[in-house]
């Protein structure tokens, strides 16, 4: 075993110092650049690789099928951090000036994130977090930079509480249940806490947490405490290796798996897959629907992979390869915004924050870009860079792949938007900057 994470840490090492580029034409003067942070090495690789994937695939397409954003051509590059933090920051540093300079991030890590938001306002790069991140960078006065798109963490907590009262027959009937948290015992897997403490004391239901030493393969201990203490519900935040073997656990201990939800970053292929039969009747928060069946899955298909130029074909149509593919199609379509007030041509990083911040992903646009049922309907705002729409489906395993069931859920917002404004105006006060003023 440490031979094979040496093995890894050498790769990933010898990656980051030399990022891979993707195909895509030679840098120009008039292209967009667009670096992907990326972790196909270390213990999350199994969730990296398909979102590295869904990047590749989809700008590899828009380059060949139109000739980039209106003829404008898209250069990618990636730089490999292994999912550590402080590699990240390097990654974001290394290549922020490469090709004229970088117009938007996806750091795929709420530790990158974190770390690159005092940065990014200074360097005046945009950065999505689309259902991950800075929760409080909602508030796009104090963050002005930063977009968590969609649906953040605190969101996705009260809407997974909203998901067990109804099952249970109405929010009163949470009171007296036993609702479990096992998380990831980094800040990503803490986020949730603060809301479920306070859903509980307003629902009555009694909130236990076991956190789960990172990477999270041993958990062994953690479930049998789980079954010791009979929760009615188990919610989990975890990523990589983790979810599949929290999964097998807790089929050894015959957790009914229905009563068993994952976040949005527990419920894909890569979590359900390796624990074969014990992940049947599994749940999970969905950003996205999974599956082929779109148009512009096809054109990837026609226009990457029939010519030889596909990443790998197995992730196609995965949860995490689809939702990597709303991450960009939202990017694609804030170029554009920006592009209707700038011109059509080479926009900067200044242009696209004004272009995400003025993005309106209505169902004709998704229809537009093929991405209906994989790319969130939102309308985003200087104010509110969550924005308007979105929210969160249930999705479960039914032993061979995940089905929707349930509409869409949307956050408590009286609970959210409150202590968004605190925590962002926390973070004016301690970091001494002054509030964006909008138009």
């Amino acid at each position: 075993m440490k031979l094979k994470h040496m093995f890894l840490s050498v790769i990933g090492a010898a990656v980051l110092a030399a990022p891979f580029t993707v195909p895509a034409p030679a840098a120009a003067e008039e292209s967009l650049y667009l670096p992907n942070l990326v972790y196909r090495t270390g213990p999350f690789a199994p969730g990296g690789i398909p979102i590295a994937n869904g990047f590749a695939d989809y700008w590899n397409m828009i380059n060949e099928r139109d000739g980039g954003v209106r003829g404008v051509k898209v250069v990618t590059e990636e730089c490999e951090f292994g999912y550590n933090t402080d590699r990240g920051v390097e990654c974001y540093e290394r290549t922020k000036n490469n090709h004229n300079g970088a117009l938007v991030y996806h750091p795929i890590s709420t530790g990158v994130t974190y770390a690159i938001a005092d940065r990014s306002p200074k360097d005046k790069i945009p950065v999505i977090s689309m259902g991950y991140g800075r929760s409080d960078a909602g508030d796009g006065t104090v963050f002005p930079y930063v977009f968590p798109l969609v649906a953040t963490y605190w969101g996705q907590a009260t809407a997974l509480i909203k998901y067990i009262g109804d099952q249970e027959g109405g929010m009163d009937a949470l009171k007296g249940q036993k609702i479990a948290l096992v998380y990831l015992d980094i800040a990503y897997g803490k986020e949730p806490i603060p809301f479920l403490e306070v859903m509980a004391k307003k629902y009555g239901f009694e909130l236990q947490t076991y956190p789960v030493s990172f990477p999270g393969i041993e958990q062994k201990a953690t479930w049998l405490r789980i079954r010791r203490a009979k929760p009615d519900y188990v919610l989990m935040w975890g990523w990589g290796v983790m979810n599949q073997a929290a999964i097998k656990e807790a089929a050894n201990i015959n957790f009914p798996r229905d009563k068993f939800i994952g976040n949005w970053w527990s419920g894909a292929e890569q979590d359900t897959v390796p624990a074969g039969a014990a992940a049947k009747g599994y749940k999970s928060a969905a950003l996205n629907e999974s599956g082929t069946d779109f148009p512009v899955i096809q054109d990837i298909m026609t226009n990457v992979y029939a010519k030889g130029n596909g990443t790998n074909e197995k992730n196609v149509g995965q949860v995490l390869y689809n939702r990597s593919l709303a991450m960009q199609i939202l990017t694609h379509e804030a170029i554009l915004t920006a592009m209707d007030k700038f011109g059509d041509g080479p926009i900067t990083s200044e242009q696209l924050r004004w272009g995400i911040e003025n993005l309106n992903m209505t169902e004709d646009r998704a229809k537009a870009h093929g991405a209906l049922g994989i790319v969130p309907i939102v309308k985003v705002s200087c104010e509110n860079h969550i924005g308007v729409g979105g929210g969160v489906k249930i999705q479960q395993w039914n032993g061979s792949s995940w089905e929707i069931v349930s509409d869409w859920i949307k956050p408590i917002n009286e609970i959210i938007a409150p202590e968004v404004k605190k925590s962002a105006a926390k973070y004016l006060a301690d970091s001494g900057i002054s509030r964006t003023a909008c138009e």
